[in-house]
């Protein structure tokens, strides 16, 4: 099955049977419900939708589907076209909008694409709207407007630069000082919306850049996932150019990660631990990431006297406990930064402002400032689910070996030991489960993950 609907969208590979892939059938379907869902929110004249899309080669063509459902519903499109879905998050509020529509599949390869739904506010639907869309999606209990009624699309292209005017006029990031600096950085856009937006956001800050891939012709270089293994080219262009430090996103722009002077990975995991470094040395207060984030961010909260608390894995949970909590700053240890004081949203635009303004303060390298923050490795696998297998059950039976250790079963079955921790969880966009973990040696964190994957694999006799 590659058509995985869940309360977090809808995604899927192109092309194949209806209702085993993402076919232009599931795509108006899907798109159809959550405009039946907006019109519910509240009773009105007139309803608006933004909808954007990452550089795909399917992106023009399911946007296309997206905007004319819409339309068919009576509901008018602001069409951002190129877009990232931070500034779709942004641009929702912006245009008064009911509700927001982003075609993305993230990091996964160019065969896929997505829906990733916004409401009003422009952050993520939580679970019961996200429940409710599948529910009017499988009745086929939609109904259309007349001729009379259509909606219509306007074209805006202005949301790059107002994101970008929107991240330099945040009060902790000190663009004088960061022009100042005279950084020179290569980016890695992944031949998608990053390559666009990331270095127009770097000139305004006076950074020469080095493109890198940023060509938005949805043909992915690499495995598009900000990974270590995924990024030798980066590496290379770093040492070759005598770069300060590289740049590479993921091809909606929500994640992102930094490559050293040395052309050596910062840790997609520290990109979180540094921002929030820097912002808790002005402004102390509490912060937020997922169970399968590091505890360097734990650890760099209490350092600075605030308190950290963990989340479900899924960027609506880290929102929800982030208001709850009233946090300064949190996000994912994916390389996602959410900073309030900009919006409830992972932005990449965001975390390189922070990060830059942290090294501007600093003056020091990037490798040195990674010899700052305390050490963690971490190990991140996954196993293959096959057709039948139990996998509640098999994380009910780790549950039970694991009774007298300190276990979280909020999403999946995490386990802390005292110097390190496995996370067990079923993946919401894939057909996977995932197995995080995380210890004071790569080569400890590898063996616990290669451990518990033998553990289920004889639970599960596969």
């Amino acid at each position: 099955m590659t058509l995985i609907k869940s309360i977090s969208g809808i995604r899927g590979t192109i092309g194949g049977n209806v209702g085993d892939n993402l076919t232009p059938l599931d795509v108006v379907k899907f798109a159809a419900a959550y405009g039946v869902w907006v019109k519910q929110q509240r009773l009105k004249d007139n309803y608006k939708v933004v909808v954007g899309r990452d550089a795909r080669i399917s992106g023009k063509m399911i946007q296309n589907l997206v905007m004319n459902t819409l339309v068919g519903q009576g509901i008018h499109v602001v069409n951002v076209g190129l877009s990232t879905t931070p500034t779709v998050e942004m641009a929702v509020p912006m245009e008064h909008a009911d509700g927001g529509i982003i075609l993305t599949a993230s990091h996964n390869p160019k065969q896929w694409n997505a829906l990733k739904l916004l409401n009003k506010d422009g952050e993520f639907l939580n679970g019961e709207e996200g429940a409710k869309i599948l529910e009017i999606a499988e009745s086929d209990n939609i109904e259309f407007s007349d001729v009379d009624n259509l909606g219509k699309i306007t074209k805006n292209q202005a949301y790059f630069d107002l994101h970008i005017i929107e991240v330099l006029d945040l009060p902790l990031v000190t663009v004088k000082a960061i022009e100042q600096a005279r950084f020179k950085v290569v980016v890695d856009g992944v031949n998608s919306s990053g390559g666009v937006v990331i270095p127009l956001l770097l000139e305004r800050l006076g950074v020469d850049v080095i493109k890198l891939y940023c060509e938005p012709n949805g043909h992915f270089p690499h495995n598009p996932e900000p990974l270590k293994e995924h990024l030798t080219d980066l590496s290379k262009h770093v040492v070759k150019e005598r770069a300060d430090f590289g740049i590479v996103v993921d091809p909606d722009v929500d994640r992102l990660a930094f490559v050293d002077e040395n052309g050596d990975m910062f840790g997609e995991e520290y990109t979180l631990v540094a921002c929030a470094d820097y912002v808790l040395s002005i402004k102390p207060g509490n912060t937020v990431s997922n169970m399968s984030s590091t505890r360097a961010l734990r650890d760099v909260t209490e350092k600075h006297g605030g308190s950290y608390e963990a989340s479900a894995v899924g960027e609506v949970n880290v929102v929800s406990l982030m208001k709850k909590n009233n946090v300064v700053i949190g996000g994912e240890g994916n390389g996602g930064i959410i900073y309030p004081e900009s919006h409830y949203g992972r932005d990449a635009l965001v975390g390189i402002a922070l990060f830059l303004s942290l090294l501007a303060d600093k003056k020091m390298r990037v490798s040195e400032l990674r010899k700052t923050y305390p050490d963690y490795y971490m190990s991140k696998k996954k196993i293959e689910l096959t057709s039948g297998l139990d996998v509640d059950g098999i994380l009910k039976e780790i549950e039970s070996r694991y009774q007298n250790e300190q276990l979280t079963t909020i999403d999946g079955v995490k386990i802390d030991f005292e110097e390190s921790w496995v996370h067990l969880r079923k993946s919401n966009t894939e057909p996977i489960v995932r197995i995080y973990t995380e210890a004071k040696s790569q080569e400890e964190a590898n063996t616990l993950a290669d451990n518990f994957i033998k553990e289920i694999s004889s639970i599960a006799n596969i």
